[in-house]
């Protein structure tokens, strides 16, 4: 049995892998500081679905599935808390979801930004100094993500490049881009990983995640109070769930710019799949290795006229509109990125087309009622981070 210590349990990949891998006969135990739900009631937001709390979600776990999984409220920038943790559970493989994960939060102002960073790049070196000091025979697998890359004019690769210059050539990291403080976050955290596998010998996967959508797996759908998040939101919310809410209240789906903005996506039942592909298929002690995790890619503009298609055969009119975007990116560019080495490896991928309308715009019509449209419209301008938020707004004490 392979004990696994899911980092970031309470959030939304988080909470479904963790009941995945306990499904699967792992011994898991989660740890989280709750943060994001401090992080929601400060900004005024909430998920669509109804979230309970923590204690009550791993009871019914024990009920319905037999189950235990256990739970630490903590923060992985208290090295005490963290350490323990660590040396206690002595777990075979870590699962790290326990970041901030929203590139607006990132942007609202210098507070937000000075946090993301500190609380991603601090936490994620404080975990590298745990697994070298008790457990460096640990498998760290690392949720990173696709936006590290941002957008190059050529192909992306799944981690390393073979590069020619000057007659001479050598395997380096692909070059990143990323479009936010997040996204640099997890440049910072891919660097400082890849350090430690090389000079302390540690293992690691990072697993550069695209878009994830859907709330169900089949772990959620064992009781109600096992559902997983919908965030539609300004904030912590994507695209299509965006786009899956405003569908399902009567609003125009509001597309940012262009809507030539191309991404990789996945299903939240492809994530829970790959992080276990990743455990039971772990590198060697001092492997470094990156999987670009996503099953399909995306433009906005395809999102929308995906919903605008699916609303229609639940009898819903929906209709699109152009907005100017808060972002500053590439809204029309090339975008082609590998992702063989899951599959590879035995995913057997979930296609949005055939999820659409059960894992989203269905929850969204069942949850409409409680849609707050005044969280959707963005408040987060990446031009003038000062001017988008109030100074401090959902701002948290880091330990």
């Amino acid at each position: 049995m392979n004990r696994v210590l899911v980092l970031g349990g309470d959030g939304y990949c988080g909470w479904a892998t963790a009941l995945h891998l306990s499904n699967a006969g792992c011994d898991v135990r989660i740890v989280d500081s709750l943060a994001r739900r401090e992080w929601d009631q400060s900004l005024g937001i909430a998920s669509l679905t109804p979230i309970r709390s923590m204690e009550r979600r791993l009871d019914v776990w024990n009920e319905v599935s037999g189950k235990t999984i256990g739970f630490e409220n903590g923060d992985l920038l208290d090295y005490d808390f963290l350490s323990s943790v660590v040396s206690d559970f002595r777990p075979d493989a870590i699962v790290h979801f326990a970041e901030q994960r929203s590139a607006p939060f990132s942007m609202i102002d210098r507070e937000h930004a000075v946090f993301t960073q500190h609380n991603n790049v601090i936490g994620n070196l404080n975990l590298l100094f745990a697994i070298k000091e008790y457990v460096p025979e640990c498998h760290l697998v690392k949720l990173g993500t696709m936006g590290e890359y941002g957008t190059p004019n050529i192909d992306i690769e799944e981690g390393f490049l073979e590069v020619e210059h000057n007659g001479r050539k050598d395997r380096l990291p692909f070059p990143k881009l990323p479009g936010s403080f997040y996204h640099l976050s997890k440049v910072h955290d891919s660097h400082n990983i890849h350090f430690t596998s090389r000079v302390w010998g540690l293992r690691a996967t990072d697993l550069n995640q695209g878009v994830v959508y859907g709330t169900v797996t089949p772990e959620s759908e064992m009781a109600p109070e096992l559902v997983n998040r919908l965030d539609y939101d300004d904030v912590f919310g994507t695209a299509l769930n965006r786009f899956c809410v405003q569908a399902a209240i009567g609003h125009k789906l509001t597309v940012y710019g262009q809507g030539g903005q191309t991404r990789g996506y996945l299903d939240i039942r492809d994530t829970v799949r790959c992080i276990e592909i990743a455990i039971d298929n772990p590198p060697e002690i001092g492997e470094y290795r990156v999987f670009n995790q996503f099953t399909e890619q995306f433009s906005v503009s395809e999102l929308a006229k995906l919903v605008q298609s699916a609303g229609a055969e639940l009898g819903l009119n929906v209709e699109i509109e152009n907005v100017p975007n808060p972002r500053v990116e590439l809204e029309a560019h090339y975008y082609n990125a590998k992702h063989t080495a899951l599959v590879e490896l035995g995913l057997k991928p979930h296609f949005l087309s055939d999820s659409l309308i059960d894992s989203l715009i269905a929850i969204a019509v069942q949850f409409k009622g409680d849609v707050d449209l005044g969280t959707i419209a963005p408040r987060v301008d990446w031009r003038n981070p000062s001017n988008a938020l109030p100074r401090g707004s959902a701002m948290v004490s880091t330990v």
